[in-house]
C-alpha cells in the first residue's frame, strides 16, 4: 500500500484491537485453556487491520475479490472451469503453477514450528519461513490437527474446520486466499482454481 501501518496514511485501513467472541467453546471441546487455536489469533497478536472499502489483505494493501484497480473500485470478473473441461493446455499450465508456488518461499508469511507453551510465552519465537504451496498445506493441518494436552497425549475429538458450521465459509476463504498467492506468484491475475463436479463421480 502505501507504506503506513494497515494504509492509514490512504484511508485503506487502521489498525485496530483483535476482538473475539466470548462465547464457550461447544461441549465437544472438554478443554480450556491449552490449545493454541482457542481465541485465535489472541496467542499470537492481539492488534490487527481493519481494511476499508475494497480493501484486504493483512496490510489493507490489496483489493478484495472480485475487485482491482488503485482504489479497487473496478469489478473484475474472473471464471473457473470444470477441471475435466480443461484443454491439455491449461492443465499443463496449472501443474506448472503448482509446481512454482512449490519453490517460491512466502514473501508475507511464515508458519509456527511450535506451540505457544513451547515457545514460553511467547518470549522464545518458533517460526520458519515456507514455500507458497506448503504454507496452505501447513493452514488446513493447523485448523484441523488435534489438540495438544498438558499431559503429552492429544486429543483426537477436535477439528476446528471441519464437521462444524464454519466449514463451508472457512473453505471458501482458504480457496480464495490459496487462488490470490498462486496469482501472485505467477503474475497471472486471471488465473483460477479449477473446481471438480463430484456428481457424476
Amino acid at each position: 500500500g502505501d507504506n503506513s501501518p494497515c494504509g492509514e496514511a490512504s484511508g485503506r485501513g487502521s489498525c485496530q484491537d483483535v476482538v473475539i467472541s466470548d462465547s464457550p467453546v461447544g461441549t465437544q471441546f472438554p478443554f480450556t485453556g491449552i490449545d493454541d487455536r482457542e481465541n485465535w489469533p489472541m496467542v499470537f497478536y492481539n492488534r490487527t487491520c481493519q481494511c476499508q472499502g475494497n480493501f484486504t489483505g493483512y496490510h489493507c494493501g490489496e483489493c478484495r475479490y472480485g475487485y482491482t484497480g488503485p482504489n479497487c473500485t473496478v469489478r473484475r470478473t474472473v471464471i473457473r472451469k470444470e477441471i475435466f473441461r480443461m484443454t491439455t493446455a491449461e492443465k499443463d499450465k496449472f501443474i506448472a503453477y503448482l509446481n512454482l508456488a512449490k519453490r517460491t518461499i512466502s514473501p508475507d508469511y511464515v508458519i509456527s514450528t511450535g506451540t505457544y507453551e513451547q515457545m514460553n510465552n511467547g518470549s522464545n519465537p518458533m517460526f520458519a519461513d515456507i514455500n507458497v504451496y506448503d504454507l496452505f498445506v501447513w493452514l488446513h493441518y493447523y485448523a484441523s490437527r488435534d489438540a495438544f494436552l498438558e499431559d503429552g497425549s492429544v486429543w483426537a475429538n477436535i477439528d476446528f474446520a471441519h464437521e462444524a458450521p464454519g466449514f463451508l465459509p472457512w473453505h471458501r476463504f482458504f480457496l480464495l486466499l490459496w487462488e490470490r498467492e498462486i496469482q501472485k506468484v505467477t503474475g497471472d491475475e486471471d488465473f483460477t482454481i479449477p473446481f471438480w463436479d463430484w456428481r457424476d463421480a
